[in-house]
């Protein structure tokens, strides 16, 4: 007896019909699709407008990165101009004299304070495969025609604010300028431009007990957190920001964190690790940008941590030794001091890499790790006499942490003005 034929309809079916979708696969697929519905623009975000970080590359396949506010051009396709190398150059060094800007702090006079030498001054950096755009001061002032420009943090940002003021200031009519401080907040005005360029102390960029623009110097630091509102009420209607925040984490010890009021009788305080104390600051400073700044119209930049250079050791030298008579530079490029917690460096692209807002990261840490003769050392304005002890230990009271004017920190401001109109 022969089996029965297949029915039609039982035939059309094995012929014909396509494999069914595994329930396991649609589930994912739904579930793809659901992520990147409601975290759609946390992904446009951190694959089409952040800066790479160190050790955080972006994908080449990124999405096209609209234009940002004042820009008016870019950089070549692959250019990172925070890679490179310092070339000696005396034809275009130092973009200004000292004794020509009567705005640099005594901290920062290193030739009016006894420097004997110059050979500071006459370093350019060269991005590998690429050049910098050159200052232009005119550009520049009239960019910031009616606006505000502000640089907020502690004084190492004032030091490049400092800087920026010099690179402009000779384009300006003596009577035409001012420059004014009152509390925490230091002015200068172009007249004719209706522009002001600012600084702002705020050391930590949330309220601390180290607040005091003079009197600053706490050990004992404690930092308020949810705080940033009491600085950043002076910052609304700025329309390029530059931030900076690090030293003063660097306590070696545990952050102390304010839970309420410094006006409360009995105040509760935490201990974080720094790097969780950095990371609340970073998140913090992030939400009040974002509430605050519209991003159609204005720049907010970040600049990484400014290196110091204590540990002669670091680098190879004798024991006890620091910054004090270094008058070359470190040719090892990837020298990476001890005094730069790589940890903090983490804290920052982790947290900046989900920001809705279009940060610009002022990566200055390595191009200015190799510039252990840049400092000011022992040649500066000192606060407090010498005692005999010092006198006879330059080492004791070298400062290895900020920089002579003119210097390195005319580069931090060649790499922002690159960044601003050719991001």
């Amino acid at each position: 007896m022969k089996p029965p034929l297949p029915s039609s309809s039982s035939s059309n079916y094995n012929v014909l019909s396509k494999p069914r979708l595994s329930p396991y696969l649609f589930t994912l697929l739904a579930f793809i699709v659901f992520v990147v519905i409601l975290y759609g623009e946390d992904f446009m975000c951190i694959f089409g407008q952040l800066e790479p970080l160190p050790g955080r590359p972006i994908s080449a396949a990124k999405k096209k990165m609209k234009k940002l506010p004042f820009a008016i051009g870019k950089t070549e396709e692959g250019c990172d101009v925070f890679s490179g190398r310092w070339v000696r150059d005396e034809s275009t060094r130092p973009l200004y004299e000292e004794s020509e800007c009567p705005y640099i702090q005594p901290q920062l006079t290193c030739q009016e304070h006894g420097r004997p030498d110059r050979d500071y001054q006459y370093w350019r950096w060269q991005p590998h495969g690429c050049d910098l755009p050159s200052f232009n001061a005119t550009l520049m002032l009239e960019t910031l025609r009616g606006k505000r420009m502000m640089f907020v943090g502690d004084s190492l940002n004032r030091g490049q604010y400092v800087s920026i003021v010099c690179l402009l200031h000779r384009n300006i009519p003596e009577h035409a300028k001012s420059m004014e401080t009152s509390g925490s907040l230091t002015v200068f005005t172009a007249k004719d431009y209706n522009a002001t360029i600012e600084f702002y102390w705020a050391p930590f960029l949330l309220e601390s007990n180290s607040d005091d623009a003079v009197v600053h110097r706490i050990a004992d630091r404690i930092v308020r957190k949810g705080s940033i509102n009491k600085h950043g009420r002076h910052w609304k209607g700025v329309d390029i920001l530059v931030f900076n925040t690090y030293l003063w984490w660097m306590t070696g010890l545990d952050m102390k964190i304010l839970k309420g009021s410094f006006d409360d009788e009995e105040k509760e305080i935490v201990k974080l690790s720094t790097e969780d104390a950095y990371r609340m600051a970073m998140k913090s400073m992030l939400r009040w940008v974002k509430l605050n700044m519209d991003r159609k119209k204005t720049r907010v930049f970040f600049a990484s941590m400014s290196p110091s250079h204590a540990k002669s050791i670091d680098w190879g030298g004798e024991p006890g030794k620091n910054c004090y008579n270094e008058t070359t530079l470190i040719e090892d490029e990837n020298y990476w001091g001890s005094d730069c917690r790589r940890s903090i460096m983490e804290v920052i692209g982790e947290v900046f890499s989900h920001s809705k807002y279009p940060i610009t990261f002022l990566n200055i840490t390595q191009l200015s790790n190799y510039r252990k003769d840049a400092h000011t050392s022992i040649y500066k304005k000192q606060w407090n006499p010498l005692t005999p002890e010092q006198k006879a230990n330059p080492f004791s009271y070298a400062d290895c942490v900020h920089w002579c004017l003119p210097g390195l920190q005319d580069t931090w401001n060649e790499l922002l003005f690159a960044k601003l109109f050719y991001p």
